[in-house]
């Protein structure tokens, strides 16, 4: 289920706002120039593979690219038997920013993007169908759970695709997590 909880970045007991509506989750967003879209998902096969997802999405990746000229498409996919998974969700745990925006649809699972905007921290929960942007320069952090499992497909302009600045500010470390957002 898509959420958005708003908080004062001082503050992280008690949400300013909270809201499971796509149309206002989207409204608080765009405020601060942040895209949040519902797509149509496509019918495709759990074990989908990469091409077959990017090709199902074309129409909508195309737009993108043309809009905000990424000119790389690709597959995420994250399953609680990663080998790695413990030591990603770390890295995106602490607060980054990006010099490109940070693109992302959910194919499938979900995930908490936390976007930290003047004074106040924005947690949004993703999920099946949503699209997520974060603009350049966005102090941010992602987190997908203990047990990620999701699917996305993210867009890049550089091809070196996803490269972090981390701000070595610890607010991360204050709000709520995956386990207790998404329960």
């Amino acid at each position: 289920m898509s959420f958005l909880h708003v908080y004062h970045e001082k503050n992280a007991e008690q949400p300013l706002l909270s809201t499971e509506d796509g149309a206002r989750i989207a409204e608080e967003l765009a405020a601060h120039g942040v895209r949040f879209e519902r797509w149509p998902l496509k019918a495709l096969p759990a074990d989908a593979e990469a091409a077959e997802i990017l090709s199902a999405y074309d129409q909508e990746v195309s737009r993108l690219k043309r809009e905000g000229g990424f000119v790389v498409a690709d597959i995420i996919h994250m399953t609680p038997q990663h080998p790695d998974k413990d030591a990603l969700r770390e890295k995106f745990l602490d607060e980054h920013r990006h010099s490109e925006d940070e693109v992302r649809f959910f194919v499938r699972g979900e995930g908490i993007f936390y976007l930290h905007l003047d004074n106040r921290v924005y947690a949004v929960g993703c999920s099946q169908g949503d699209l997520m942007s974060v603009p350049t320069g966005v102090a941010h952090w992602f987190d997908m759970g203990p047990s990620p499992d999701f699917t996305c497909i993210r867009l890049f302009i550089e091809k070196d695709g996803w490269v972090a600045k981390m701000t070595g500010d610890d607010i991360a470390a204050g709000f709520p997590r995956f386990e207790q957002l998404s329960a």
